[in-house]
């Protein structure tokens, strides 16, 4: 809805940036007879946030009173007023403040009569959660642990993070929707956590609702097997911040894609944030309907990158910190260089090395840091490149001949079998070109490499001792190709 406004709405503002002068310039709007002026105002603010349609039919109509003590009074007529204080009057706040300031509070009256308070958090009665109500549709409560202060900022989130942060402090108003993207692990999940955990402190009373779009789907279906399907769309329809993580499951669900789509324009015509998360951009969802597709890069779109070692690195001492577990600097270094792929199987790697020394009683040291994560991270380290002498010494040890033998012009099949080998592995286990092998063994052309990986590979299939044989060089050349 404001996805473009942002904080710097106030910076374009005309009125003082200074509360006190703002204050001092209500009173004098009010003495001036002004309130005309600042309302047009704040109308232009309405129609950039809603659509066309919602502006003249709910917002359009509405009119001013009066202003003062910091409460501007809007008449709306019997016909919308209900409507409108229950599902605009976030809206209506946050465009009367982006003009007036910090501090003003709406309500709703109707022609000729007192002033009507409108529901704190812009929902209906009713329906609406209590204020600043936590809510969780996976059944469980946010993670204390996954605040703002506890995210690392490295290179490859430090967008991902600076948008959450603004989409904390100012719901609705930053950027909505906010499209969180990234392989699993990266941080995602912690960044709604992140903001469900400050809106609930500083947020004012508004209601958050996290879920992830399997509990959204395994909830709808419920719905429409038999369940409440008016309260399950209050549930989702009625809150102030949305946060959905994995929306890439939604994909080839038509029902539940359509469910979500008016659940989506829903929440964002009524000024509601919604935060999304998925692995994969909106453009790369390819079996989602093209309408939410825009949806979600209407706002802004952002994604998290795997950690440099020095973010591994600190993300590993402030674990260690927090959970005070005794490690030595030098194991944390080691782990930090040896995994890489994500943040979860980082964190994993120190428990399960911090594990390991406690139950055999051994002090967590850069020597057990490797031992443990030899055996269970192996795979997590790439092998270091062969040169293609190692590889011809390893071949000839294999089959009984020498490095002289492989390279010389002996044609023998005793000779002629290991140098194809060593060809082939040359080329499967390096980046070398054809004619480079060709020139190590002996000076041979490019068409001589060419046509030893071809006898090869045709070998391997058809005869399974060459088969076994060539697997076993791989495996003590420690490559998995």
């Amino acid at each position: 809805m404001f996805a473009a406004a942002g904080p710097s709405r106030a910076l374009r503002s005309p009125f003082p940036p200074d509360l006190s002068a703002r204050r001092r310039l209500l009173r004098a709007l009010v003495s001036d007879d002004d309130l005309s002026h600042a309302w047009r105002r704040i109308q232009h603010e309405l129609r950039r946030a809603v659509g066309d349609s919602t502006w003249h039919i709910w917002l359009e109509p509405l009119t001013p009173r009066s202003l003062q003590a910091g409460t501007l009074v809007v008449e709306a007529p019997d016909s919308i007023r209900p409507w409108v204080g229950g599902r605009f009057s976030r809206v209506l706040r946050a465009c009367a403040e982006a003009v007036l300031g910090a501090g003003v509070s709406v309500e709703l009256a109707a022609p000729g009569e007192a002033p009507q308070g409108s529901p704190p958090a812009g929902r209906g009665a009713g329906t609406a959660p209590p204020p600043g109500a936590v809510l969780d549709a996976c059944g469980g409560a946010f993670n204390p642990r996954y605040t703002f202060d506890q995210f690392v900022i490295g290179d490859g989130n430090r967008l991902a993070h600076a948008a959450a942060l603004a989409v904390a402090e100012l719901p609705g108003l930053a950027y909505n929707p906010l499209f969180i993207c990234g392989p699993p692990g990266l941080g995602k999940t912690h960044l709604l956590h992140s903001i469900a955990n400050y809106v609930t402190a500083h947020g004012g009373g508004l209601s958050v609702l996290y879920t992830t779009a399997e509990a959204f789907t395994d909830q709808f279906v419920g719905a429409l097997r038999g369940g409440p399907i008016a309260a399950f769309k209050a549930a989702y329809r009625t809150v102030d911040v949305l946060l959905v993580d994995d929306v890439q499951f939604l994909e080839s669900k038509a029902r539940t894609e359509q469910e979500f789509f008016h659940t989506f324009n829903a929440l964002h015509g009524a000024g509601a944030q919604l935060v999304l998360t998925s692995d994969r951009l909106p453009r790369d969802m390819g079996a989602l309907e093209a309408r939410l597709r825009e949806r979600f890069e209407s706002g802004l779109v952002t994604d998290v990158r795997p950690p440099d070692a020095g973010t591994r690195l600190t993300v590993l001492r402030k674990r260690a910190q927090q959970d005070e577990l005794d490690v030595a600097p030098e194991a944390l270094e080691r782990i930090a260089e040896r995994v890489d792929s994500n943040l979860r199987t980082l964190e994993g790697a120190l428990i399960r090395v911090v594990a390991f020394g406690s139950l055999t009683g051994r002090s967590v040291t850069a020597e057990l840091a490797e031992e443990v994560l030899t055996g269970l991270y192996r795979d997590l380290t790439p092998p270091r490149p062969r040169t293609l002498r190692e590889i011809q010494e390893e071949t000839g040890a294999a089959f009984g001949v020498s490095v002289e033998q492989l390279v010389s012009s002996n044609r023998t099949a005793p000779v002629a079998w290991p140098r194809q080998v060593a060809m082939y592995l040359a080329r499967e286990l390096t980046d070398l070109t054809l004619p480079a092998i060709g020139r190590a063994f002996g000076g041979r052309n490019h068409t001589t490499v060419m046509h030893a990986c071809r006898r090869t590979a045709e070998r391997i299939v058809s005869d399974p001792e060459a088969c076994e044989a060539v697997r076993r060089l791989t495996e003590r050349l420690g490559s998995s190709r």
